[in-house]
């Protein structure tokens, strides 16, 4: 059994200096230890505003021996605002000196493959495996999540082929609950060889979610509880979000 800690803050923005100030320590450790770190970034208002706050003050790791990966994205051009991978660039990747052979942001939908979102996973799947030591993804350094208030992470959506896949690195999804339904997403079997797994989360809209979370509950039903790190797993809350918590 992993190690587990949960951190609740007073406020959001407390929340991400916080998680900021950890992911610096974390990367220069992984660099230190094995002289590259690798990181899945996630959208969302709270991993967005993690990337603006690094993007500020990134320490004193090396960005150039950073590999940069995805959790998920949505299937739409590459200049859509709704792109996660746009969303990072603008937020930290432009404003750092990383090394641009090491982002690897999932195709869009007038990318390579056009309009074939299954042929845009598999090449995002042939990356991971040609990135690992054992042929199927990097055991990452961190995986950063996000969450929405019914415990999906990434594009994991309950009671989905997605969340149940055990096999593939990485799906397509066709049919989103929540729009644009069209996504491409890590599953849990990747989300889980990550050293490091982090929820960020806020607000009590996610409060169920959250609890059912730490209650061991199905990953079925709530995709959250279904992710965690083979080091360890980490949550870092506002109040509201943690007030289910028992």
């Amino acid at each position: 059994m992993t190690a587990v800690e949960t951190l609740v803050f007073e406020s959001k923005q407390e929340l991400v200096s916080t998680a900021a100030a950890r992911f610096v320590d974390l990367v220069t450790r992984a660099q230190a230890e094995r002289g590259d770190a690798s990181i899945v970034l996630t959208g969302g208002s709270n991993g967005i505003a993690l990337l603006s706050a690094l993007a500020a003050d990134s320490g004193t790791f090396d960005w150039s021996r950073v590999d940069v990966y995805w959790g998920d994205d949505r299937f739409v051009p590459a200049d859509d605002s709704e792109r996660n991978s746009g969303q990072a660039r603008e937020a930290l990747l432009d404003k750092v000196p990383v090394d641009p052979s090491r982002v690897f942001p999932m195709a869009p939908s007038d990318g390579p493959f056009g309009d074939d979102i299954e042929a845009a996973a598999a090449d995002y799947a042939a990356i991971l495996a040609g990135r690992s030591s054992d042929g199927v993804a990097p055991h990452f350094d961190l995986h950063l999540l996000g969450m929405g208030g019914e415990g999906h992470i990434n594009s994991l959506f309950p009671h989905t082929p997605a969340t149940a896949e055990t096999e593939k690195s990485v799906v397509a999804v066709e049919d989103s609950p929540k729009p644009p339904p069209r996504r491409i997403t890590l599953t849990l079997p990747v989300v889980n060889r990550s050293r490091n797994v982090w929820f960020l989360v806020a607000g009590g809209d996610k409060a169920e979610a959250v609890a059912a979370a730490h209650r061991g509950a199905d990953p079925a039903d709530w995709p959250c509880a279904g992710a965690r790190g083979t080091d360890e797993t980490m949550w870092f809350l506002d109040e509201d979000a943690a007030s289910q918590i028992k």
